[in-house]
């Protein structure tokens, strides 16, 4: 697929505020990691290569290990993920899954035994702002560079 056209370019302002939006979450106090595990995770569900792409290589620049990326799909049967990083993940899953009808209060007792008001402020604020980039890329088919 070919890109539609550069949406950076089309509105500038937009994109510097959502990228101000990313030093907000980057200052959270979330662990790099985590946040990268998140990224990559909405990112597939919503189908964005370029993200997909791009938070990969993010996370093997802050040491996630190849064995750790291949499996994120699967982290519920992947042995290296921490409990707060499944509870992230499982987050994750059911904030990108909003139209998915169910009962997550068993997600969110699981978030609140790991994460503190805060970070779970900070964490689903950043949930909220990786779908929004995943839209404008599979929206506007920006292709992985």
């Amino acid at each position: 697929m070919k890109a539609r056209f550069d949406f950076f370019k089309a509105s500038p302002d937009a994109m510097k505020h959502l990228f101000g939006c990313k030093k907000v979450y980057d200052a959270s106090g979330l662990e790099p990691r985590l946040m990268r595990l998140v990224e990559l995770r909405a990112s597939q569900i919503n189908g964005c290569a370029f993200c997909m792409h791009m938070h990969a290589g993010d996370a093997r620049k802050n040491g996630v290990p190849d064995e750790v990326l291949d499996t994120v799909a699967g982290w519920r049967e992947a042995p290296w993920f921490s409990e707060r990083e499944r509870a992230a993940l499982a987050w994750t899953e059911r904030l990108t899954r909003l139209a998915e009808p169910v009962d997550d209060s068993r997600d969110y007792e699981r978030l609140a035994t790991h994460f503190t008001e805060k970070e779970r402020t900070d964490l689903t604020y950043l949930i909220a702002m990786i779908n929004v980039w995943n839209r404008f890329s599979v929206g506007f088919r920006r292709e992985p560079e």
